[in-house]
């Protein structure tokens, strides 16, 4: 215990000198908080592996919490500059401006939400009509002092009568869920617990609700407390003791079950899937059944999402023989796959995702990353494309198949989201409710190029900066991208970015391998052992972009988050020498342990198996954590977790920075900031965004050498 305290002391004192020399460019070598290292290893297939953190897995013990401190302490003084304050209040009024979401309609009644510019949570309002007075549903920021309680799951009845939702306390993926009235805006006193992110379906005679949820606490061992996924029925107003099993498959204990409805209401749905794997199965029954479920798609052959159904006739969207898309129809009465019948063929366009309105097909195809947005008859003919105002993503697409109007929200970078109504009688696009925000667009521009990776491949970047900006290898350029799990990353306004290019910045994202912009495909092309293929395309867009002359290495900084934030670590320590700058946001690091925290083991299908020795080659290949070289100068590196994320725990962040700290040579600062009360990303409150969002650019800039003015 003296030992241990003296080694602290000494450290206060060396962190108690820094102070002097953090305000200068050359300051001497930063002296970080000690990290324990023992003996702790693992054999995989033969091959020794020293884990000389494993302690900090303990995010609770004394000596955890008292290094995080510590990490903490230096980060902030670090990041406390003049700068910070400026940039800290450029942000808030920036973030000072109404936002909405785009208005879900259920019977005559509308729902939105809307944030008045510096609410930490948005509010949930609604009116009786399209032109009728707002009302609020539910205020989160009533729920807690410092906005750490939000919502997350939402379904609201059919008629318009009921909403229920999960509320998430510190950006916990675990979520309690309750049930209002919404004509006495009244909480029943029904409460479901042991839900994460549920699926909730609202029975359309209003009797209740189905829903998933995994096992009561001390019914399972620990490592199965997000197995055993279970479907229930719960009757409104009766105790949670009470609910109806409806499905289960304890045989098969890692499979996922989402229940819905269909909008007829006759038929319960389960979206079945496996962790990440983007293929799935599809069970039905109607929906005041007690009958067995229908397993209609359990080949887990492809991707299924069910858009409609026209009484026993079902629609889907899927990727079976058609890495890029199509949507079929399937009559129950004949459910065999030579009767399946194509409505809208794969085309050379990829579809994003697909829903009915009017008893219409609504199509949302990416033609190189960006949106177009096209209306199919529901045998499939082609009816007509609806303009979009420019390069740019549609999202939140809100319409019920017998409305006559739908709502969207459209985004590009230099495009706020703007809130569109379509009105399908009279074909009108019309703007519903447009921002009003502190920021002129029109001195910039977007531009989309293409570099090319290291086997050839054509791989798209989006640039935006300042008109007539001279390519003379001088600009801070911010470099993004996530490339996984078969997430698209398409053109979106962020107000943060603004701070960027006000300062003459070049905000570049890649659309690198992983992702869903091309496809199944380029998914496929960067999941398990082939995973380096999306570290490849990355490294390319940097080069690119160092070769055509927007930038130098020194002036080049990289930022991803969860998966984006493996990316940019994988990166930087593959070629520390291309990059000014890193910031890693909640990353995952530890590739031979993710599998063993929380909800990691359903990322196998997307990483692979540190269990099966040809993916346990790869994933050592790349880990962050186990590629770390000692003297080797990696550039400035800023490295962000919480202490209640859920979901990508944060042992992944402290490890890796413990390594850093302990094998990097030179000057070049390795921070760490482990937040509190916030968990992976969702429901954070405006104040914490606007903190984090601050000091990410406080010390890009710092690290670039770039004047805030």
């Amino acid at each position: 215990m003296t030992e241990r305290y003296s080694v602290q002391s000494a450290w206060f004192l060396v962190c108690l000198s820094m102070t002097l020399l953090f305000g200068c460019e050359q300051a001497a070598k930063i002296s970080y908080p000690p990290a324990r290292m023992d003996a702790t290893a693992d054999t995989y297939f033969g091959v020794i592996v020293p884990d000389p953190y494993r302690w900090l897995e303990d995010p609770d013990s004394n000596e955890t919490l008292h290094w995080v401190e510590q990490q903490n302490e230096l980060t902030e003084r670090y990041l406390t500059t003049p700068a910070r304050e400026k940039i800290e209040e450029r942000l808030t009024k920036l973030w000072n401006y109404p936002r909405y979401s785009a208005p879900a309609k259920r019977a005559s009644r509308y729902f939105f939400w809307k944030n008045d510019g510096l609410q930490n949570q948005s509010v949930l309002y609604f009116q009786n009509s399209l032109a009728g007075e707002p009302s609020v549903l539910i205020n989160p920021n009533l729920l807690s002092p410092d906005g750490t309680i939000s919502v997350g799951s939402a379904a609201y009845s059919f008629d318009g009568t009921l909403f229920a939702y999960g509320l998430s306390q510190s950006g916990s993926d675990r979520q309690l869920v309750k049930i209002r009235n919404i004509d006495s805006v009244t909480d029943y006193n029904d409460l479901l617990q042991w839900c994460r992110w549920p699926s909730i379906a609202i029975k359309h005679d209003d009797s209740g609700i189905f829903y998933d949820r995994f096992p009561e606490p001390n019914t399972v061992p620990p490592e199965d407390e997000f197995n055993y996924c279970r479907v229930y029925f719960h009757r409104l107003q009766t105790p949670q003791a009470e609910d109806t099993l409806i499905y289960e498959d304890p045989e098969n204990k890692e499979l996922g079950f989402d229940p819905f409805i269909s909008q007829d209401g006759r038929f319960l749905f389960l979206h079945v899937s496996h962790g990440t794997d983007p293929n799935n199965r599809v069970y039905y029954r109607q929906a005041d059944s007690n009958a067995p479920f229908v397993k209609l798609l359990n080949e887990n052959d492809a991707r299924y999402d069910f858009v409609t159904n026209v009484d026993n006739v079902f629609y889907f969207q899927t990727d079976l023989d058609a890495p890029r898309g199509r949507i079929i129809a399937i009559d129950v009465n004949n459910p065999a796959r030579d009767n399946w019948r194509t409505v809208v063929p794969q085309s050379s366009d990829v579809i994003d995702y697909a829903i009915c309105v009017n008893n219409q097909l609504v199509v949302a195809h990416l033609t190189d990353v960006h949106h177009r947005l096209s209306i199919f008859s529901l045998d499939g003919s082609f009816i007509r494309e609806i303009p979009l105002p420019t390069l740019g993503t549609v999202s939140s697409l809100s319409g019920r198949q017998f409305d006559t109007e739908m709502f969207f929200s459209f985004t590009s970078f230099l495009f706020p989201p703007t809130i569109y109504r379509y009105d399908f009688v009279t074909d009108r696009l019309t703007v519903f409710r447009k921002p009003e925000i502190d920021f002129d667009p029109s001195p910039y521009e977007t531009r989309q190029l293409f570099c090319t990776s290291k086997d050839g491949t054509r791989v798209p970047i989006f640039l935006t900066y300042k008109k007539g900006i001279k390519l003379d290898d001088s600009n801070p350029t911010l470099l993004y991208a996530y490339g996984g799990f078969g997430n698209s990353e398409t053109p979106y306004f962020s107000v943060s970015r603004i701070i960027w290019l006000e300062h003459g910045g070049i905000f570049a994202l890649a659309n690198i391998r992983g992702g869903g912009e091309y496809g199944e495909d380029w998914h496929r092309a960067a999941i398990r052992e082939k995973r380096q293929t999306a570290f490849d395309d990355f490294i390319a867009a940097a080069e690119f972009l160092i070769d055509r002359k927007y930038t130098n290495p020194k002036k080049l900084a990289i930022i991803g988050g969860s998966n984006g934030g493996l990316l940019t670590a994988a990166c930087m320590l593959q070629r520390p020498d291309l990059y000014g700058a890193v910031v890693s946001i909640v990353p995952v690091t530890d590739m031979l342990r993710f599998n063993k925290f929380t909800v990691g083991r359903y990322w196998i299908p997307e990483y692979g198996s540190p269990e099966i020795s040809e993916e346990f080659k790869a994933l050592y290949a790349y880990s962050p954590l186990h590629n770390v070289k000692p003297g080797v100068e990696y550039p400035p590196i800023f490295v962000t977790t919480a202490d209640t994320d859920n979901r990508v725990v944060p042992m992944h962040a402290k490890k890796f920075v413990a390594a850093l700290q302990h094998n990097a040579a030179g000057n070049n600062p390795i921070l760490l900031r482990v937040e509190t009360k916030a968990g992976h990303g969702h429901g954070k409150p405006m104040t914490k965004v606007i903190e984090e969002t601050a000091g990410f650019y406080t010390f890009l800039f710092k690290a670039l050498n770039v004047p805030y003015r």
